[in-house]
């Protein structure tokens, strides 16, 4: 299981019991004793009453026991035979349960399947019925077989695990609505291991740098060092990008010193172009003729 599955099972894992007040809670499945089927997690109903009031998918739990759940992030295969392996880590399930001699039971495992989307081919091939916002059931079937459509849940706090699996623009869309109200860790983590946009993943990072929380500060550090330990390339890059940097700042200084000096004055608009011009080469040839040039403008041709 890749890092992106392993963080959206955690993120369920860590808020299901807080989003249902302990209604329900998460397990890690048990592997089923056959070659190694075993599924991505199991919701466990302690409390069917107190997620009736939740939104869709969460109601649709409270007439079971426990519902088995399949996760496909972005870039995971949703194409039939995914689909049936997942048919058929259920029906492992199924059968573990039936013959557990300690609890008579003689139901049918419910499946929630969640993912980015719904595959074109399964709504040729099956009959979706809306339970609630992008939540399917699918039919015909023999067990209760739900199908979530992550990309279009709406953005609420108590779908933040079926949120997880959002994959493009939704991706980016969630990403920044949830920055706000989890824990940083979390949203490192998120930066870390979800598939969002790159410009989305730089708003995030600076957003974290901006915090005054001295606690918040520490504790960004930690984890950056940590991150940073463990990637040394990206360690190597972000030095090299930091030298660039000050390369850029000390030529725009000593252009507009020359400037400056030359008492030819910088309208707003051209001190602009300055302060947003990233490449040293252009930097260094205003520079040359500032030395020369009877305007501002001039010399910034």
């Amino acid at each position: 299981m890749g890092q992106p599955d392993q963080f959206a099972k955690r993120t369920f894992a860590a808020e299901t019991e807080r989003i249902t007040g302990g209604a329900v809670t998460w397990q890690d499945p048990p592997e089923i004793g056959l070659v190694k089927v075993q599924s991505d997690g199991l919701l466990l109903v302690r409390h069917p009453d107190r997620i009736a009031a939740l939104p869709a998918p969460w109601p649709e739990a409270g007439s079971h026991e426990e519902v088995l759940v399949e996760l496909k992030m972005p870039g995971d295969h949703l194409d039939f035979p995914a689909v049936e392996r997942a048919l058929l880590r259920r029906q492992a399930r199924q059968v573990q349960r039936a013959e557990d001699s300690t609890h008579a039971w003689s139901g049918q495992e419910p499946l929630w399947l969640v993912a980015p989307h719904v595959p074109d081919w399964l709504r040729a091939q099956r009959a979706l019925v809306a339970v609630g916002q992008a939540c399917y059931r699918v039919e015909p079937s023999s067990f209760p077989f739900l199908w979530i459509a992550a990309n279009d849940l709406p953005l609420r706090d108590e779908l933040v695990p079926f949120l997880v699996a959002r994959s493009g623009r939704a991706l980016d869309e969630f990403a920044r609505w949830v920055a706000s109200r989890m824990p940083l860790a979390w949203v490192l983590g998120m930066v870390r291991f979800t598939a969002m946009s790159a410009t989305v993943r730089e708003e995030l990072l600076w957003w974290v740098g901006k915090g005054e929380d001295p606690e918040v500060k520490a504790r960004e550090r930690e984890i950056l060092q940590a991150l940073l330990g463990a990637n040394p390339d990206v360690q190597q890059k972000l030095v090299e990008k930091g030298i660039e940097r000050g390369r850029l700042s000390e030529a725009r200084t000593a252009l507009r010193r020359v400037l400056a000096q030359r008492q030819l004055a910088l309208r707003p608009e051209e001190d602009a172009r300055i302060e947003g011009c990233a490449e040293l080469e252009v930097l260094e040839r205003w520079l040359e003729r500032a030395v020369t040039a009877t305007t501002a403008a001039e010399a910034l041709t």
